[in-house]
């Protein structure tokens, strides 16, 4: 198949590189081919992380410009710093909870609203879809949970190449078993609401 290609971007102590994990043994065991890019940045709380996948046949993991068909968005201003990934077949998820990086925090620029990003997002994507992630993953038990949200809405994505019931599998042996319920809280309900999103206008 051609590659299916993520861009996902957010902050250091989100749950990024864990949500990768399982997206990719996921695909391995949905007998996917799957290249993961590295992670950049830092992984500290509150540093810039990227990581780029491709499932899929494709032997580089490195995503073109306006190539992703998922831009997977944990922080919503990383969404726009990340919009020329993105071109107008491309489905945005970014949760709307917002963590200051270190450079505005020391800048007299203030962050944008969330309504900015989020329409200028819309004016490159397909469709966005915004969901408060961290108070849903408060909701479910755990702010840790945040990236369970993330993947959740993810496997609703339409286009998406693997199985829900496969991603979660995938959980299950990525997860510490104490975490597994309130993680799949988090995770239907992510799912949940950004089918509700997608489906909404019809």
């Amino acid at each position: 198949m051609n590659p299916y290609n993520i861009y996902i971007s957010g902050v250091g102590g989100q749950g990024i590189i864990k949500t990768s994990v399982i997206m990719g043994e996921a695909a391995m065991k949905s007998d996917l081919s799957v290249v993961v890019g590295e992670i950049h940045g830092m992984s500290q709380r509150g540093g810039v992380v990227s990581t780029q996948m491709k499932i899929g046949d494709s032997r580089s993991p490195i995503i073109e410009e306006g190539k992703a068909d998922l831009l997977l968005a944990f922080e919503p201003l990383e969404a726009l710093r990340a919009v020329n990934m993105i071109n107008k077949e491309s489905y945005v998820v970014t949760n709307t909870s917002s963590i200051y990086p270190f450079n505005i925090r020391q800048s007299e620029h203030p962050y944008p609203e969330l309504s900015i990003l989020l329409d200028e997002l819309g004016d490159h994507a397909k469709k966005v879809i915004a969901l408060d992630a961290d108070g849903i993953a408060k909701d479910a038990g755990h702010i840790l949970a945040v990236n369970m949200v993330m993947l959740g809405a993810a496997a609703a994505v339409p286009g998406f190449p693997v199985d829900k019931q496969i991603i979660i599998e995938s959980m299950k042996n990525n997860l510490p078993e104490k975490s597994i319920p309130i993680n799949l809280k988090a995770f239907e309900e992510g799912f949940r609401v950004c089918s509700s999103n997608i489906y909404a206008e019809g």
